[in-house]
């Protein structure tokens, strides 16, 4: 069995990236909240393919793991600085932002202190059990299998990476950016590497490969369909988009809006650092300087289809402005293209249970359940087709927990903000 004594546990948590870790630290001090959370992988290990050495997380300290729901936490990314001996190096360095490395440190400096995460657990199957009003979740281990009993769920599966329709996911060397690190050596080694998207890991994987080829490396060509190559907005008025308030607003909208918004909200959070625009720009000013070529860059270009040839990949790419279409030929192609949500297979057992949108989404209600009695089984960073851009957010993340503890317990363990922004969602209320 999955514990010593085969209890019936209050809360399982499937997958332990930073929004279950989160929701494991904060519940870590109720004495009446039996929670356990489950993982294939034998540690905590966040994006290692892209721990670039001066990469930073886009949002600042406080949006750690349990800071804005509890600040007195001894989880707190202040206290992880304390007692490394780190906080006043930070505090001199005036910059809120943490190094990714930096932020995947403190994630596995709080994930040892912690009973109730259970590594090398696969999960495979989650069933109701017939006689009781609970799930048995079936995980894999090395050693054999386990079977754990729970009232509750909450789904932290994360995101897969997000390949285009038109690449087969056997062609080589095409590989995500999410693998970079892993693969980077061979892609110096190739005379050129094009790296296809516009968000913040593409530009991070471009400059990266820029400065390393130096003037004898490959060719580096950068390609995206977007109509620039734009940077992320910062305004304050901006970022109240990541208000409840304005989570409230959006999940009342038709879905159909709901897409639409997230389709216009790409800038908000799929851009890149300005910070970055202007350091790739001022790099390859420098190697202009020096004579060495930039490479192609361009924009509004639609990857249309890829093979292999005895000469490398031919990329077939079509001019969205123009309407023409066009090749290129590389020796290896990047693709920074993304993540996206994807329905765990553990879960077909209990799919009737489970509440579906039109498109075969999950329905997910305002306090992030998505079982039909919406008191059972809740999901993490798989909700931005219904509650927007703040799915993904870190700095949402200690929210989106207190929302779930307090369906949970019953009772409101840590204050859950309703009103933060200073703007009017909708209509406001006096009119309407």
């Amino acid at each position: 069995m999955g514990t010593a004594t085969g209890r019936v546990h209050d809360l399982l948590g499937i997958g332990i990236g930073p929004f279950n870790l989160g929701l494991a630290c904060l519940a870590e001090p109720l004495a009446d909240l039996d929670a356990v959370f489950l993982d294939a992988r034998e540690g905590f290990d966040w994006h290692p393919g892209l721990m670039l050495e001066d990469a930073t997380i886009q949002v600042p300290f406080l949006a750690d793991l349990v800071s804005l729901a509890d600040p007195t936490s001894p989880y707190s990314f202040l206290n992880h600085l304390k007692q490394a001996g780190r906080l006043y190096p930070f505090y001199i360095r005036e910059d809120f932002n943490p190094l990714r490395a930096e932020y995947s440190t403190y994630c596995r400096w709080a994930s040892e202190q912690l009973g109730s995460l259970h590594w090398g657990r696969e999960v495979v199957a989650v069933e109701r059990d017939p006689a009781g009003d609970h799930y048995t979740v079936t995980a894999r281990t090395r050693t054999g299998t386990e079977r754990w009993r729970t009232r509750r769920l909450v789904l932290g599966v994360g995101t897969v990476p997000s390949l285009p329709a038109c690449v087969d996911p056997g062609l080589e060397p095409v590989l995500h950016t999410g693998e970079y690190l892993h693969r980077r050596e061979e892609l110096l080694a190739q005379e050129s590497v094009t790296v296809l998207g516009s968000g913040q890991s593409a530009a991070e994987v471009y400059r990266d490969l820029l400065e390393r080829a130096g003037a004898g490396g490959p060719r580096v060509d950068w390609i995206t369909r977007s109509p620039r190559f734009f940077p992320m907005e910062y305004t304050k008025l901006t970022l109240e988009l990541t208000s409840p308030e304005y989570v409230d607003h959006f999940h009342g909208l038709d879905p159909d809006r709901r897409d639409r918004l997230n389709r216009e909200h790409t800038s908000l959070y799929k851009g890149i650092s300005a910070e970055l625009v202007d350091g790739i720009h001022e790099l390859l000013y420098r190697r202009s300087v020096h004579g060495h070529p930039a490479g192609l860059l361009t924009t509004s270009t639609t990857l249309t289809g890829a093979a292999r040839d005895d000469d490398g990949l031919v990329l077939e790419l079509h001019d969205d402005e123009l309407g023409r279409s066009w090749r290129h030929r590389t020796g290896a192609l990047v693709l920074g293209t993304g993540y996206r949500a994807e329905v765990p297979a553990f879960l077909d057992p209990v799919r009737d249970e489970i509440a579906w949108d039109a498109a075969g989404r999950y329905d997910v209600s305002r306090d992030y359940a998505i079982d039909r009695d919406r008191r059972r089984i809740w999901v993490q960073n798989a909700e931005v087709h219904t509650h927007g851009l703040t799915a993904p957010d870190l700095g949402m993340g200690a929210y989106r927990n207190s929302v779930i503890l307090r369906a949970v317990t019953g009772r409101e363990v840590y204050p859950v903000e309703t009103a933060i922004a200073f703007q009017t969602f909708g209509i406001p209320q006096e009119t309407a």
